[in-house]
């Protein structure tokens, strides 16, 4: 699974999809231009320092992209017509799939939302809603592709502490 941000403009929404792509290993790709500086040391804030486990790459614009990446683009967008829950993301997991969310003040351009039409998904919600936040929104699909796909390579219990830890936890030593 790729995740592909078209020119991000909030530091805090590309940290929290770099964390959630180091979750579901997933490699990000930002699209310049950016509202932000990713080499600027307060970035890391934004991405609690998951930026050393992220695996991501900058593109100059979409045609540098494009032109480096083959595979089946999925877009997120609010005028999609299906959930991501429709899409076989299972059926097409032979080649590259690639969640594409535009900029979080006018998303993907028309033109290639018109192109992909066929490819292009919502995230169901009230009809007085306009949108989720990027990172919601992104952790939602990546989620949904995740669990089409199996959850490949992702962890079903706690690594850190340990699978059993509840079973072992004691309240009176506080471990």
């Amino acid at each position: 699974m790729h995740v592909v941000l078209f020119e991000p403009e909030i530091p805090q929404n590309t940290g929290n999809i770099m964390r959630s792509c180091v979750a579901f290993n997933a490699k990000l790709h930002i699209i310049k231009p950016l509202g932000f500086d990713i080499e600027n040391p307060k970035f890391n804030r934004f991405n609690t320092n998951h930026i050393t486990w992220a695996d991501y790459v900058l593109y100059e614009n979409w045609e540098d992209f494009r032109s480096k990446n083959e595979g089946e683009y999925f877009f997120l967008t609010r005028y999609g017509k299906v959930p991501p829950s429709d899409i076989d993301f299972k059926g097409v997991s032979d080649k590259e799939i690639y969640l594409i969310f535009g900029k979080e003040s006018t998303g993907v351009p028309y033109d290639s939302l018109k192109e992909n039409i066929d490819r292009c998904f919502r995230i169901p919600m009230a009809g007085e809603c306009r949108s989720l936040n990027l990172s919601n929104a992104a952790a939602i699909a990546m989620f949904e592709c995740a669990r089409q796909l199996g959850f490949p390579g992702l962890s079903l219990t706690e690594v850190q502490k340990g699978e059993d830890f509840l079973e072992s936890y004691d309240a009176t030593l506080g471990r």
